[in-house]
């Protein structure tokens, strides 16, 4: 089954992609942000198939990640981190996940809009205090 949620994950790799940018003054130099976040799925199988004249409880559980890249220039040079996140967006789709990718994708994307942004902007926010401290670290 493993191997099942492996393949399963890979074939879901078709990630939305999102960016934010910031600009801020350390330490009196400009220090320009990018904040570059891939969401994916992470998807996992639950239920079994029944026998025929039975009601199936397969089903496919997902749960949206976002993987944010931070690459931070600054005049000592670029900070870079990779920040794992969850998204706070999850469901369930009936059936095998290997059939129901187009679909959860789909309502991935759906959500991309303002919610994604949003989320993005806030895990920028959460992340300025370990930049700055890194940004310290580059000073010496």
């Amino acid at each position: 089954m493993s191997l099942l949620f492996a393949a399963i994950l890979l074939a879901a790799s078709d990630a939305v992609l999102l960016t934010h940018h910031e600009q801020f003054d350390h330490a009196g130099a400009r220090v320009e942000v990018t904040y570059r976040g891939q969401m994916r799925a992470e998807l996992r199988q639950v239920g079994s198939v029944s026998a025929p004249g039975r009601p199936q409880t397969l089903r496919c559980r997902w749960q949206a990640r976002v993987t944010v890249d931070r690459h931070a220039r600054h005049r000592g040079g670029v900070v870079t981190r990779r920040i794992e996140a969850p998204a706070g967006l999850s469901g369930t789709r009936p059936g095998w996940c290997a059939g129901q990718t187009k679909a959860i994708q789909a309502e991935m994307a759906a959500a991309t809009g303002e919610r994604m942004r949003a989320h993005l902007v806030e895990v920028a926010a959460r992340d300025r205090a370990a930049l700055i401290a890194e940004l310290g670290q580059m000073q010496g």
